[in-house]
């Protein structure tokens, strides 16, 4: 039987990305997103109700979260949910859930939480830290659609 791990979520950045340079030099960093939805409650007034999500991501994603990720920023995320356990120093079992990304996209125009500067490229980065290149903007005939 096939199972599906697979987490999507835009939201904003709770706080700036917190780094961490592990031995070898791989890096981690983690930061809170907050996803919020509104909806009207059974006397009919609008009500938000807002989920806090543990994001991290790891090397070259790591690195694009450091240099350009800021506290406020939208950001779409896609990775997977991973719960881990573990006792805290009074002994509880504690739990928590986080989404380890693997890929992940700054959203807003440039001037958004001074993020994102001139670089162009900054925008759009996938775990596999890839050196691809745009794909060229169509160039045939220009279509008849009114948009």
């Amino acid at each position: 039987m096939a199972s599906v791990n697979k987490a999507i979520l835009v939201g904003n950045l709770g706080k700036d990305p917190e780094v961490r340079h592990l031995e070898g030099g791989v890096a981690v960093a983690r930061f809170p997103i907050a996803t919020s939805e509104t909806f009207k409650d059974k006397n009919g007034e609008k009500q938000e109700r807002t989920e806090w999500h543990n994001i991290v991501v790891w090397r070259g994603l790591a690195e694009v979260a450091e240099k350009y990720l800021k506290k406020g920023q939208s950001v779409y995320i896609e990775g997977k949910i991973r719960t881990s356990n573990y006792q805290d120093k009074e002994g509880i079992q504690r739990y928590s859930t986080e989404i380890v990304a693997d890929n992940m996209t700054m959203l807003g125009g440039r001037g958004d939480s001074g993020a994102g500067g001139n670089n162009q490229d900054a925008g759009n980065a996938s775990a596999g830290n890839r050196n691809e290149t745009p794909a060229p903007a169509f160039e045939g005939e220009p279509d008849d659609l009114p948009f």
